[in-house]
């Protein structure tokens, strides 16, 4: 299997959007503002996902790009492109080989608290517009500062992290 973006891949007949927006920026930053929102991740670790997942379904990222815009809610998705897209957000998610932490500081509860909230936050702003990229900015944002606060290297575990201190810390 070639590494995405390694060659082109002709567009498959299983992505190929039957309508709406043509391929190009738009479309394509629309798609990263999904795949940001939904993974969660940064803009660059989407548009690695999404270079993955064209790779995994023989597609270009385009390609791959438009079908994921221009599908009508409700609509299945090609199983192909479901199953690219979900090992592309899975592999997002997982921390290179190395990766350990070693002895850290602990965060304090309120600023893990209010880093994760401003998270979720353009999270959900990021939801509602995939295409802003003032949301894409925001979400890049508070997923770095919350990597950087919880020594993680994906915002995927950076808030299973924030998680998993804050519920420590909880009364029971």
């Amino acid at each position: 299997m070639s590494v995405a973006g390694s060659r082109p891949h002709p567009p498959s007949a299983a992505v190929a959007p039957t309508g709406g927006p043509l391929p190009g920026a738009a479309t394509t930053a629309r798609a990263v503002g999904m795949l940001m929102a939904a993974t969660p991740c940064t803009a660059r670790d989407a548009r690695r996902i999404l270079e993955a997942a064209a790779g995994l379904a023989g597609t270009t990222p385009e390609a791959l790009a438009a079908a994921m815009v221009a599908r009508t809610p409700g609509t299945p998705v090609p199983a192909s492109v479901k199953r690219a897209v979900h090992r592309a957000m899975q592999a997002g998610r997982t921390t290179v080989a190395g990766g350990e932490r070693g002895n850290v500081l602990t965060p304090s509860l309120s600023r893990t608290e209010e880093v994760l909230t401003r998270l979720r936050c353009c999270r959900a702003r990021l939801a509602a517009a995939p295409e802003d990229p003032a949301a894409v900015r925001a979400m890049d944002d508070a997923g770095y500062t919350l990597c950087v606060l919880l020594g993680r290297a994906t915002v995927y575990e950076a808030v299973l992290a924030a998680e998993a201190h804050l519920a420590a810390s909880a009364p029971r």
